[in-house]
């Protein structure tokens, strides 16, 4: 987290403190993690925060391909891998989103075109951000799309898979209908932040919802629940879970062992 290095005397957290300081023996932060690694992976977030002197040892490691640190060590950065993430140009892409689903419902030309002037909006503010030196040593800059329905609707199955997870301990299934996804998706999205809010639904209208049917006993072991849409009194929609197939659930192996060591001993 870049952010922690805003200030100068921060910065040499990332190679090591200087002799006689303490922290002097642990090494760097970035050095010390790639010399015992230096096959890696570094992501360094939210690069714009750093002070400009961690953006210059920046420079250093991508001209030259390594970094001393403290101790005088050099630390060979060439078979590393460094992703700089930013929200430089954050607001151009705010500005330019509408709300919701809006903007992925257009055509795949218009929103391509749409795409492209937002990205040369945004490079053009990170060359405002940057020094030329600094830009020109990157390998490549992605700017990401907008997410689209389908994308979304594919993160809302990746988080339920921990709900399918949690309900089979207790041999429940459930199954929800596109309709109900999609809302789900809908209610997570946030033109600002993303899917970022997504956990935080699934986990209020979903695990809670399901938590409550449990402890009520509107649900048994072998039950197969659908998650569909209705109306509420407000006439706002919200999912409705119904069961829709039972089994017998498993009988437990330890409980059919004791009970024939039982009718052994009886008889």
């Amino acid at each position: 987290d870049m952010s922690e290095f805003m200030e100068r005397h921060n910065v040499s957290r990332l190679v090591g403190a200087p002799p006689g300081y303490v922290g002097y023996e642990e090494g760097g932060q970035l050095t010390e993690a790639v010399r015992r690694r230096p096959y890696c992976v570094v992501l360094l977030d939210e690069i714009e925060k750093a002070h400009p002197e961690a953006q210059n040892m920046l420079l250093q490691i991508m001209e030259d391909g390594h970094l001393s640190d403290a101790k005088g060590r050099r630390v060979d950065f060439r078979n590393a891998i460094m992703i700089l993430t930013s929200n430089v140009g954050a607001n151009l892409i705010k500005r330019a989103s509408k709300l919701g689903f809006a903007f992925t419902n257009d055509d795949d030309v218009k929103r391509e075109q749409d795409y492209e002037s937002m990205r040369e909006r945004v490079t053009d503010a990170l060359k405002q951000a940057f020094r030329p030196e600094f830009i020109n040593r990157l390998d490549g800059i992605m700017v990401f799309r907008h997410l689209t329905r389908d994308e979304l609707t594919h993160i809302v199955d990746l988080e339920l898979k921990r709900v399918y997870l949690q309900l089979s301990e207790n041999e429940i299934s459930l199954e929800l209908t596109p309709e109900a996804k999609l809302f789900l998706a809908e209610e997570g999205y946030d033109p600002d932040y993303g899917a970022r809010p997504l956990r935080r639904v699934v986990t209020d209208l979903v695990e809670d919802r399901l938590s409550e049917g449990l402890l009520a006993g509107d649900f048994k072991p072998g039950d197969t629940l659908t998650a569909t849409l209705e109306l509420d009194e407000a006439g706002k929609q919200r999912l409705k879970f119904e069961v829709t197939g039972s089994r017998p659930a498993l009988e437990d192996p330890d409980e059919d062992m004791a009970e024939e060591l039982l009718q052994l001993a009886l008889a």
